[in-house]
């Protein structure tokens, strides 16, 4: 699946899935623009076709100008990924501060309604366009002391759906992926605090996908490549679960 002289912005590209998202969509062909919070994230990416971005994804009035930016450079947006997001890690509700509940609903929620809004301006008068959120197989398969990131993940899917209703009159899809337990560095961050993140992997997370090993930040990449690609021209609105039969 070509994506050749497509455009795609790429949020959280500066580790884990993000990042293995924005490689894949570079050899496939597309012009991929990275955007993370930290320079020397990006700094590894070295493709003639890809270009970092340093921006906070809750800072709208600079997300406003460099998607303002890399429409008037390129002519076009035609793709959006958001990737970005933060854990939680394992938490009686009574123990949850409200900071951080609002710290998970922002980073993981708030940041789509700012990316997304400034993605439509620039792919409603052409008519075309694809956005990607990923989300979590949690929404649908909840873990105890995870509330308020299950939440947050929830919202972005609800979220997906209505904007896949209501970008549909204008041929712009919208979808959404839900990883299960994923073998990044973020998945030792859903440990208890002091919790053996190694013995974690075998004894929790791995034992909890059906298939028996845990994601790869290849297998989400490869997901989002399909609904980014013109095989995928017919899906919207839909929830892509890459994660081993978790969600059974």
């Amino acid at each position: 699946m070509k994506l050749t002289n497509k455009v795609i912005i790429v949020t959280g590209a500066g580790g884990g899935m993000g990042k293995a998202i924005a490689l894949q969509l570079v050899e496939r062909g597309a012009f991929v623009v990275g955007i993370d919070i930290s320079v020397e994230s990006l700094s590894d990416i070295q493709q003639d076709n890809f270009e970092a971005k340093v921006a906070d994804v809750l800072d709208e009035q600079k997300i406003s100008e460099l998607f303002s930016e890399i429409s008037n450079t390129h002519g076009k947006i035609d793709g959006l990924v958001n990737a970005l997001g933060i854990a939680q890690s394992q938490t009686p509700i009574e123990e949850v501060s409200l900071e951080q509940w609002h710290r998970l609903l922002n980073v993981n929620a708030t940041s789509l309604f700012i990316t997304c809004k400034e993605a439509v301006k620039y792919m409603k008068p052409k008519r075309q366009g694809s956005i990607i959120t990923i989300a979590s197989i949690s929404a649908v398969r909840p873990r105890p002391g995870l509330q308020s990131y299950i939440a947050s993940k929830g919202a972005a899917e609800s979220f997906s759906r209505a904007m896949a209703i209501e970008l549909a009159p204008y041929s712009i899809r919208v979808n959404t992926i839900h990883p299960g337990p994923a073998d990044t560095n973020m998945l030792g961050q859903f440990a208890e605090e002091n919790a053996d993140v190694t013995a974690m992997k075998d004894a929790v997370f791995k034992q909890s996908v059906p298939l028996g090993e845990l994601i790869q930040p290849d297998d989400i990449a490869g997901a989002v490549v399909y609904l980014l690609s013109d095989g995928a021209k017919m899906v919207t609105g839909a929830t892509l679960n890459v994660d081993g039969g978790r969600g059974l």
